[in-house]
């Protein structure tokens, strides 16, 4: 018994007691048992324990939930599973199951098996763990693939031929790169070759199963470890090739440009370092990502990228719609970040207006400080003396963003007068000269002509009107 997670013995006693009564085997398997061995603690609301048994997983699932006097059951006739919360666990129960394929399917034709069987379509051997729950071997660990083995290797590899088992499921491809990355592991060769094979066969796979597996690998504390395997073995080709387009660097007279897909990835991870928001992970990967389209050599310059901002932040939207990211605000401050990553650099000087700095933080706004970030994390020189000159300047901008804001109050500004008190003070009916007008009163603002304040920019609504009104 010394292998059974102790702070959950007594629900695993309810479940081994409830297996006798319908005289059904059951075991604890899969990730839970694997995170016990790496000392992986994870909260108590994200506990997601999974159980097999040879004959019905709802039939279990039911005792178990009247002997826990659990009201909660979620039964699924259709996939044979159900799941219990209970004490901020969710328990899930399924029979065991051998699965065969056909070639051009994902879907597998499924039959109650053994747990011998259940084991073998397991994606991983780290992952066919599993500990008895039955009365005779309570608590005894069962692994038939040397999984212990491979975790003290920290090595990712598939009980099976690595060729039938990403056959079989295509996503796996992308979830042995995906725990390789979360646990920073080796990935053994014959897998990685397999990968390298069949990374076509990830086309078959939906967009949103793939973009659940990415999202999980932008997230780990590198995520250039996986971004890297997915470039390597030709994955990224399949769904993210204006990523792949990145890589490479070019040679003009003796003059080259950095690789933007290293450097890419370099960013990603500094970010990575400072942010756990997925959305400013994303904004990391897609802040350079038109520098392709707008690559030129100049003469006597060198090599420029001019505009490929502007172009990044158009190619978010339909980037995110084929990957099945979603089209909402989160896209939206995505593209603000694109589009405004150079902004900052641009206002290092000693004469830099306020007026500058008033309209970054007016196009900003609350995502300031993240695009502070954001600007911070794309310094990826070698050089020491140029990242220390790049964070001064960056301080420098920060100080003056400050100093403004304190002044002026222009994140998230809204104009001091309002479009119905200009219909009503001017005698307007609703139209295009409204919105003309208060953005004249917004430029004079930007520009320090006045302060931001009503009375002022009702003041100055006044000595201006007359060019409105005399059209």
């Amino acid at each position: 018994m010394e292998d059974i997670d102790l702070r959950h013995k007594k629900v695993f006693e309810v479940i081994s007691q409830a297996g006798e009564e319908v005289g059904q085997e059951v075991y604890v398997v899969g990730g839970y048992v694997r995170d016990f061995y790496l000392n992986r603690k994870k909260k108590a609301d994200e506990l997601d324990i999974d159980f097999v048994t040879i004959g019905s997983g709802i039939e279990l699932a039911q005792r178990i939930a009247e002997k826990l006097n659990a009201n909660n059951l979620s039964i699924f006739k259709q996939f044979g599973t159900a799941h219990i919360n209970y004490d901020n666990l969710d328990l899930e129960f399924v029979g065991a199951r051998k699965e065969s394929y056909r070639r051009d399917s994902r879907k597998p034709i499924v039959e109650d098996g053994t747990l011998e069987d259940d084991q073998l379509r397991r994606d991983f051997t780290i992952n066919a763990l599993s500990w008895s729950l039955n009365k005779d071997d309570f608590g005894r660990l069962l692994d038939p693939f040397n999984g212990i083995q491979d975790l003290k290797k920290q090595l990712i590899r598939t009980p099976v031929d690595p060729r039938e088992t990403f056959s079989d499921d295509p996503l796996r491809m992308m979830r042995a790169i995906r725990f390789a990355t979360e646990l920073q592991f080796d990935i053994e060769k014959k897998t990685y070759q397999a990968i390298e094979e069949m990374a076509e066969r990830i086309e078959i796979i939906s967009k949103e199963r793939i973009i659940e597996e990415l999202n999980k690998i932008v997230m780990a504390p590198k995520p250039s470890i996986g971004f890297a395997h997915f470039f390597r073995t030709g994955l990224l080709d399949y769904f993210f090739p204006e990523l792949v387009e990145l890589y490479g660097v070019q040679e003009v007279r003796g003059v080259r440009h950095k690789d933007n897909f290293w450097h890419t990835l370099e960013v990603l991870d500094n970010v990575s370092e400072v942010t756990n928001d997925l959305w400013l992970r994303w904004a990391a990967i897609m802040h350079d990502i038109a520098k392709p389209a707008t690559q030129k050599f100049v003469k006597g310059t060198g090599w420029t990228f001019h505009g490929h901002d502007a172009i990044g932040a158009k190619w978010v939207k339909p980037i995110f719609r084929r990957l099945g990211l979603p089209l909402d605000e989160r896209m939206r401050y995505v593209r603000k970040l694109v589009r405004l990553h150079l902004r900052p650099i641009a206002l290092v000087s000693d004469n830099v207006t306020d007026s500058a700095i008033r309209r970054l933080i007016y196009e900003a706004g609350d995502d300031i400080d993240d695009l502070m970030k954001l600007c911070r994390a794309d310094i990826t020189s070698k050089n020491d003396y140029k990242v220390r000159q790049y964070n001064r300047n960056f301080d420098y901008v920060e100080k003056k963003i400050k100093e403004v804001e304190e002044k002026d109050r222009i994140r998230n500004w809204t104009n001091p007068v309002s479009g119905n008190e200009i219909m009503e003070t001017l005698d307007l009916k609703p139209g295009p000269m409204i919105g003309d007008i208060k953005d004249t009163i917004k430029e004079a603002i930007l520009d320090g002509e006045i302060p931001n304040e009503h009375d002022a920019a009702f003041d100055y609504m006044m000595r201006i009107k007359d060019k409105f009104l005399d059209k």
